[in-house]
């Protein structure tokens, strides 16, 4: 029994759509085994975004634990690529574990490549969660106050304010880091996305706090995650790979992940179950599915 697929091809602005005619998974999974027995060749990876693909407030979206299990299968590695700053790594690999997707080591985040601009002897004024307090432990740098800690001191040596999502900001938190910023304190962020997928709709993000304090300062960040290049280094040093042009970037927001993957050279896939209902224009050339289980048909029975 076959099944089909209509995805959609986004030349320079253009949607163009596809019929794509999937096996069926039984039969899939059968010449599979056939032609590669236990020994799976080496595949282009995939990087694949989680909030808005793969889960919504770590509920996940159908399809997606099944998809991530059969693009492994194949032989492609699949790299959870995120701008999700607030948890640590552990905890996201936990949270993925939960859903059945063993994620140890597969997983990078925002807070993780905005750790790569600071240096050990900086002393960071943080304005974020546990993901921005580890990220700055493991650059060496030294954490010298935390924005909501409760003090109104603003008269601190600081080298760096570093901003993340945390849903403690207040005024004094605004107060503080922008005033670090406009004593010469440099602005660093995990990410700029103003909003977050969740089962109940957007919400305000990272972004938004990062724009408040961008406002109140008068001085604009330097940005660690997608689509920013801190976040292509850390993802080429964790596959090993420099030349990423047979890779795939799978996410749900093209401001970010689909400018990700022209930072890195890789190709484009946005899903409709996140930010995006629609697919958009754009001078991007990239492919429109539904989710990450159509995509990953697609790649699988070599469609794409």
């Amino acid at each position: 029994m076959l099944s089909v697929i209509v995805a959609q091809y986004v030349v320079r602005g253009r949607a163009i759509d596809t019929q794509v005619a999937i096996v069926s998974k039984t039969k899939r999974m059968k010449r599979f085994k056939t032609r590669h027995n236990r020994s799976v060749p080496a595949k282009p990876p995939v990087l694949c975004d989680l909030d808005g693909v793969v889960w919504l407030m770590h509920q996940p979206i159908a399809g997606s634990v099944d998809a991530i299990a059969l693009l492994r299968e194949a032989g492609h590695r699949v790299l959870f690529v995120t701008n999700n700053s607030f948890s640590t790594v552990a905890a996201q690999e936990q949270a993925l574990e939960n859903i059945g997707v063993v994620a140890q080591g597969d997983v990078c985040t925002s807070s993780q490549a905005a750790g790569l601009l600071l240096s050990p002897r900086d002393r960071v004024l943080l304005g974020g969660g546990p993901g921005v307090l580890e990220a700055i432990i493991e650059s060496g740098a030294t954490v010298a106050a935390r924005s909501d800690d409760g003090s109104r001191d603003l008269d601190i040596d600081i080298d760096a304010v570093v901003v993340g999502y945390h849903n403690t900001f207040d005024y004094w938190g605004l107060l503080r880091l922008a005033g670090a910023v406009r004593s010469g304190a440099r602005l660093i962020a995990t990410n700029d996305d103003a909003t977050y997928p969740t089962p109940n709709g957007l919400i305000p993000g990272g972004g938004s706090i990062l724009a408040a304090i961008v406002e109140a300062s008068g001085v604009r960040p330097t940005i660690g995650g997608k689509p920013h290049e801190p976040m292509a280094q850390l993802v080429r040093q964790r596959l090993g790979i420099e030349d990423l042009s047979s890779a795939w970037m799978v996410g749900d927001r093209a401001s970010t992940d689909g400018l990700f993957a022209r930072q890195v050279g890789c190709k484009f896939a946005q899903v409709l179950t996140g930010v995006a209902s629609s697919a958009f224009s754009s001078d991007i050339d990239h492919l429109v599915v539904s989710d990450l289980a159509s995509f990953a048909r697609m790649l699988i029975d070599a469609q794409i």
